[in-house]
């Protein structure tokens, strides 16, 4: 009989190798034991939730505009029913800050939580794909014989039913996931039309769906362990006082087998070195040596290890959520230093990012003297400039504006064709106006001008630029 390729080997020299990566550098196919146990329970719970939401989302709208847009093809994102556009980057450079700071405080104290709990990668692969593989193929043991077993009618029923399935799933996330960028009515539109008549939207499904076959079918693990960043920041994030997935080594320690109708001897400690909290791993480490890279806290090997101390009549919890140094001192503080430090970092970022949302107009206007163009003087002694304003209506309903100068009360601001300003919801317009002032008021070659935008009576903004004049000598 073939020896079977044991992943379980690298213990004493785990920090120079990858589970899933052997000496010669091939992929170790990691079979997982299948999972069972209240954090499993759990961990599907939230799983169900979060997949309820990201399949629902799309179809929900207000006022008939979707809930969510990151249309990043047209620049157009609505974000809890509010219009957003690319001139709003200060607050999505605030919002991407506050979101890495909470991530970095959230790692410091709870470690990984996020991957094993809400990561999309891991709700996707092990709550439903795995689940769809144990259901066709069996468990780990099932799993690896098929592998093993020559092309005989039952395996190319399984892996055929398998893959399909795979594929079907994988087409369904990548339908929902263009409807997060474009619109689940686009979307609607693509479907029910010929490919030809929307070619770059059904090459970007057929994309989208080849990406997430692959990662789903074939890359699994590997996207946490060599392509996913976070991981590789745990050295930096977490410290002894982070809760992670932690194996208890004080009392785990000497580990040793029970042997029936005798007395382990009074060194040995609660570890029977059963081996399932690494046959359970999704990943292929053994949690025993530490916290390493490839973990992503999905809680398996607690799940597994509460069994085995129920069958041997030992206390739960020999792999827990703990820190380090709650297991080699029997105390921890969640709250240190650090995190105290990011907490008040978060909290700075979080102020100015709300005064700036509450300060936030729905029309907001750019003025900017037309390029190659001086000033003009006309034949009513009045200095010239023309101009370009780009508006931006942020709203859903249609506005119509009028320009005012706030710091020349005796100038003039006139639309090039006189034409009203109407913008329609949510879109922009570009629009030239001229503006006149009295040479009189005119004193420096360089003029700061005030020009309010007006809804309805009501200053929305005032846009500042400057104004062209005759170069003034100084006496």
């Amino acid at each position: 009989m073939e020896p079977e390729n044991n992943i379980y080997e690298y213990d004493a020299e785990f920090r120079d190798v990858i589970s899933t990566v052997d000496a010669e550098g091939k992929r170790v196919w990691v079979y997982p034991k299948k999972p069972k146990g209240y954090f499993h329970r759990a961990r599907a719970v939230v799983a169900v939730f979060l997949l309820s939401l990201f399949f629902l989302v799309p179809f929900i709208k207000v006022d008939g505009h979707p809930f969510f847009l990151f249309n990043v093809f047209e620049r157009k994102f609505i974000i809890f029913g509010a219009a957003f556009w690319p001139q709003d980057f200060i607050l999505f450079a605030l919002a991407f800050i506050a979101f890495v700071v909470f991530i970095v405080l959230f790692t410091v104290i709870f470690g990984r939580f996020w991957c094993g709990w809400a990561c999309p990668q891991t709700v996707f692969m092990e709550m439903v794909f795995r689940k769809i593989e144990y259901w066709i193929e069996g468990d780990a043991p099932q799993q690896r014989k098929l592998d093993k077993a020559p092309w005989t009618q039952e395996k190319i029923l399984k892996k055929t039913s398998k893959h399909i399935i795979f594929l079907l799933i994988s087409l369904l996330i990548a339908h929902t996931a263009m409807a997060y960028l474009i619109g689940i009515d686009e979307v609607r539109e693509i479907v029910t039309k010929s490919p030809m008549e929307n070619l770059s939207g059904f090459i970007g499904l057929l994309a989208f769906t080849a990406i997430f076959y692959g990662v789903f079918a074939r890359f699994r693990e590997q996207a946490c362990t060599t392509v996913c960043p976070y991981g590789r920041f745990q050295g930096v994030f977490l410290d002894k006082k982070s809760i992670v997935v932690a194996y208890d080594w004080l009392r785990g320690e000497k580990r040793g087998k029970l042997k029936k109708n005798a007395t382990p001897p009074a060194d040995q400690g609660d570890c029977i070195d059963c081996k399932l909290c690494v046959h359970v791993c999704p990943t292929g480490i053994d949690i025993r040596n530490g916290t390493q890279l490839e973990c992503v806290n999905c809680t398996a090997c607690i799940d597994v290890c509460d069994e085995v101390m129920d069958k041997v009549n030992k206390p739960k919890g020999l792999i827990r959520y703990t820190s380090e140094e709650q297991i080699q001192h029997g105390h921890s503080k969640i709250f240190n230093t650090r995190s105290v430090a990011y907490s008040v970092v978060l909290v700075v970022i979080l102020g100015l990012l709300t005064t700036l949302l509450a300060t936030r107009t729905d029309v907001e206007a750019t003025m900017l003297r037309v390029p190659g163009m001086l000033y003009q003087k006309t034949d009513n002694g009045e200095i010239q400039n023309l101009y370009n304003v780009k508006f931006i209506n942020k709203t859903f309903s249609d506005v119509s504006l009028e320009l005012k100068l706030e710091n020349f009360s005796d100038g003039t601001i006139e639309r090039v064709g006189g034409e009203p300003i109407k913008i329609g919801p949510n879109d922009l317009t570009d629009a030239m106006f001229f503006v006149r002032i009295p040479q009189a008021e005119i004193h420096t070659t360089k003029t700061e001008l005030e020009v309010g935008v007006y809804h309805d009576g009501e200053l929305m903004v005032v846009e500042k630029t400057n104004f062209l004049g005759p170069i003034v000598l100084k006496k």
